[in-house]
Order: structure tokens, then sequence, then C-alpha cells
């Protein structure tokens, strides 16, 4: 009996040919040097930031060589698969402008002409080229048991292997006989199909990573497994497969993923196709309370997930060009050059991604939002904050519509001109950030002399009227403050200050406390504009009373 024999029997239904599979995967009609990407989630949880990472390198690989993005389903950990995931990381991919040019949605026909793109609608590709290896001798069924004969195993490859060779693992089914293995299979005793290596791990393996250059680790020499026992392929031969169908022609992963390399390339070499080309790409890292960097944790870390960014209400834009910054240093100072071009006309290519464990720093995010949306208009301001609320505050979003005009004058505060106000950073603090706007703010108890605090605002109040503009107002306020005994020249308070009830600075704070409730506030003729002399009269009447 030959190893085809064997072949048909493990695969009987298998009828489709290598050759033919090929036929349906013609090579891509694309530009020299273009990258075809693709990002391959297991749908077995949320969306991580740091899948999201990788997703953003290959879209922008893509897109900067006139390439493709492909979405990938890799279901095959059916044990682990979370109904609906998926689902929400197409929607974070695409909320946060991250669309892949091919895809397919369970239930949905293919967007794209290499597909199915969902894994477990392509197991008769799995077992085909599976089959054709078997006939070819370089690979085996394997109808060992995970909890049964572990040690006799241990022993075995004690005995056959040298130190020098010790992480070599030949399974104990390759030796089988082809007709033991076709009696076996008559039987109905469930197999799996290894690979089998021909290293015996007394080797090195070179080969070239995009980010580390060329590099060297220990050859494989485990016969690993091709198929699992319930006809699913692991990652290592699907993806194999897949991307060489597919086309792809970077595999952008996580540095997880680095040694397990030679086992991979083995694999490649065992089907006969060319190895795509690894970028292995750093972990995002955190400082920890104690001062030590970690890994960002699923547990611990809310912003491992990146539904966390959508529910605070973080910008979509502040995100990319956060994480952007940490692929490429060089994007910061690209977009102080630019600080009007959308972050996709930044171009970097492979061998520019960092090489280092980048760090997540929420105070950067924070500065990078706050850039972000001080660049906004009002209307812009006031549609995004609309839309989070449309979606996380419905309360909220109906004030919003119902107050839309007073809305945008609010998110118009301090916008515009040389240097905008920059005091938001996502759209949940919105409400709490100017609640004064739309309610009379309730007054705090922390005033320092309190007579003085409602004396001023008393006389203040007796004569107001809306000033016509800046300077009118600030005149009108240093005309009470001068009468009451405050000090006007701030030279002289400085020199004399007790000879005063306090500065125009300290009046200042006194209207402050008086509309807004706080201590800071962006600028206080502009609040009064918005609010109207009405409202602020009978705020300051109100604070004088209190």
């Amino acid at each position: 009996m030959t190893y085809q024999d064997l072949a048909n029997v493990l695969y009987p239904n298998i009828k489709i040919t290598v050759q033919e599979i090929f036929k349906k995967y013609p090579p891509r009609s694309l530009p020299e040097n273009a990258v075809v990407s693709r990002f391959a989630p297991s749908p077995t949880g949320f969306m991580h930031i740091g899948g999201f990472f990788s997703a953003l390198i290959d879209r922008t690989l893509a897109k900067n060589s006139g390439g493709v993005f492909y979405l990938r389903n890799e279901d095959t950990d059916k044990k682990r698969e979370v109904e609906g995931a998926m689902e929400i990381i197409f929607d974070i991919l695409n909320r946060f402008e991250q669309a892949p040019d091919e895809y397919q949605l369970l239930g949905k026909k293919n967007v794209g002409d290499y597909g199915p793109y969902i894994q477990s609608q392509r197991l008769e590709i799995y077992h085909a080229f599976a089959k054709q290896l078997v006939a070819e001798g370089k690979a085996f069924p394997c109808f060992c048991k995970k909890t049964e004969g572990l040690e006799d195993i241990l022993k075995d490859r004690e005995e056959r292997y040298s130190e020098s060779s010790s992480n070599a693992y030949f399974d104990p089914c390759r030796d089988i006989t082809i007709e033991e293995a076709i009696k076996r299979v008559q039987n109905g005793e469930k197999f799996a199909i290894r690979l089998k290596t021909p290293n015996d791990g007394s080797k090195r393996m070179k080969f070239f990573d995009i980010i580390k250059g060329e590099v060297e680790l220990p050859e494989n020499a485990r016969d690993v497994i091709l198929i699992k026992d319930d006809g699913i392929p692991p990652y290592a031969f699907a993806h194999a497969i897949d991307d060489t169908l597919m086309g792809t022609t970077v595999v952008v992963r996580g540095e997880e993923w680095f040694t397990s390399t030679p086992s991979h390339i083995d694999i490649f070499n065992a089907l006969g196709f060319k190895p795509v080309k690894y970028c292995h790409t750093p972990v995002i890292c955190k400082i920890d309370e104690n001062g030590n960097k970690r890994k960002l944790s699923k547990r611990k870390d809310p912003e491992s997930n990146m539904q966390y960014f959508t529910e605070q209400g973080f910008p979509v834009v502040a995100v990319v060009e956060y994480l952007l910054n940490l692929i490429n240093s060089g994007f910061e100072p690209w977009r102080a050059k630019n600080p009007n071009a959308h972050y996709s006309e930044f171009k970097f290519g492979i061998t520019d991604i960092t090489a280092g464990s980048p760090l997540f720093d929420f105070v950067k995010l924070e500065d990078v939002s706050k850039n972000v949306v001080a660049r906004m208009t009002a209307e812009e301001v006031y549609s995004n904050w609309l839309a989070w609320a449309e979606e996380f505050n419905a309360s909220l979003a109906n004030t919003l519509k119902e107050r839309k005009d007073l809305a945008i004058k609010v998110c118009g505060i301090g916008r515009g001109g040389v240097k905008p106000r920059k005091d938001i950073y996502k759209w949940s603090m919105i409400e709490n950030l100017y609640s004064y706007m739309f309610s009379k703010p309730q007054l705090i108890d922390e005033i320092d002399i309190k007579a003085n605090y409602k004396e001023f605002l008393t006389e203040y109040a007796k004569n107001f009227v809306l000033p016509v503009d800046k300077d009118s107002w600030f005149a009108g306020v240093k005309e009470v403050a001068e009468h009451l005994g405050y000090a006007v020249d701030n030279k002289l308070y400085k020199a004399n200050p007790d000879a005063y009830k306090g500065n125009v600075a300290k009046a200042c704070e006194y209207i402050r406390l008086a509309l807004t409730g706080k201590k800071d506030s962006p600028d206080l003729y502009e609040i009064m504009t918005i609010l109207g002399e009405e409202e602020t009269l009978n705020r300051l009447k109100e604070a004088g009373e209190c």
C-alpha cells in the first residue's frame, strides 16, 4: 500500500485537488510592491487594543502602497468562540476608520473575490492540502489521546535524542505502518494529522523578520498538528494555506508568535509555498503602580478593550493618531508641521514600525485628544457629542436636541483663534464640564471672605447691563471693585495686599463662582454672552443673597 492509499482512506470525500483550488484563487492584479495585508482575529472576545494596533498597521501599509486590506474570521477555536464577537470587531474597525476592503460577516455574502473569509467555511480546502501532504509522505495520522501515554512519550523522547537536541519531539504515530494506520481509521479511531518534521533539533533556522531583521531561532523539531482530531486546523496550518491563496504579502502579528515562526515556515516549505513575510509587532505595555513595565491586561486594564474608548467618547481620530505615534514616533513631528492634514496623509513603510514595546499613556492620549478637539468647529463638536449621547446617554441626547442652539454655543466656547481652549478630550466629559450652561450651578461653600463675596456681587448686580464688548465688561468690573476697596493696579496690590479687600482677579473669581460654581472656567464675558443678560443677572443676585 502507498501513502496515496492512506490519504484516500483518511479523506475519502475530498475529491477536489490542490491544483483545482489554486485555479479559484488567481494571483492578484496589483501595482508592483503593493502590500496585501489582513487582520485575522479569532472571535473569542472583545476587540483588544493590541489587535487594533496590528489592524491599523495592516491597513496603513496596504493603503500607502495601493494594496488590499482584508478581514479574515479565524473561527476554528469553537470552544472559546463568543457569539457576536466578530460583529463587534467589524464595528470597531469601521468606527475607527479602518474598514477592510474584503470581508464576510456570518450569514452574508463575501465582499471580495478570495473568500470564504470565514475559516470554518474552508474546511474542504484544508483537508485537500492535508490529504496531499499525507499522499506525499510529509504528514501522517496521529491516534494519540491527549491524556494517555504521556509518560511513555516523554521517556521515548529522552532515550532517542541527545541533550543537544532535547527540543525534538517525533510523535510515536509517525512510525505506524501504512497498513496499520488504514486499519485503525477503518475501525473508526479518531485521528489528527501531524507534519512529519524533517528536522532533528540539532540546527538553528535563519529567517528575516521585517522589524527585527535577520534573526535565528532553534529549528522546529516537533511533529506539529496540521488538522486536529475534530477535523479543524489550528492557526499554523490554516494561515499558511489562507495567506498563500489570498495573496497575503505581509503578516503583521504580535510578538508572542515570534518563537513559533520556525514551525510555521516548515509548514510553508512542506506545502511547497513561498513563506509569507512576517512582521512581529511589539506588545503594548504600561507602567503599573509599582513602577514595573507589564503587558496590558484584559482583566486589569479597561483600556485594553477598544470598546472602552467608544463608551468614554474619545474622538476616533484622537485614538488613531495616538496609536500612530506608538507605531512610528515620526508621526508627532509630522502632525506639528501639518496641523490640518488628515492622519492618512502620514506615510510610513514596513521598516518604519517601532521595534520596542510602546507604553500606553493616558495623559498623552488626552493631550492628543485635546488637540484633535481643538481643531474642530463648534458644529463638529456638537455633532460628535450628540452622536455619543444618542448611544450612551439618552437623556442628554434629548437635551442636546431640544436646546441645540445653546448646545452649539457651548461647544464653541474658547474655540477658534490662535490659541483655542483645550479642555475637552472626550465627549462624555462635556456635560459635567459645562453643566452650568444648562442649569444654575450649585454654589460651593469654600468661598473665602464670604462677606466680601456677597457684598461685591450685590453691588455688581445693582446696575448690571450686559456690556457690548469684553473691554467694556472688564472696565465695569474694575469700577465696582475699586469703589468697594479692591486694588485695580496689581503692582500696588502686591506691594501692600493688606490695604485692600483683594484685587480685580479676586472680583472676577466671585463673578465666576456665581455664574459657574467653579473657580476655573472659560472666558467670563463669553459665558455671560451665551447665558444672556437676564440669566446672568439672576445668578448674580441669587449668589449675592446666599
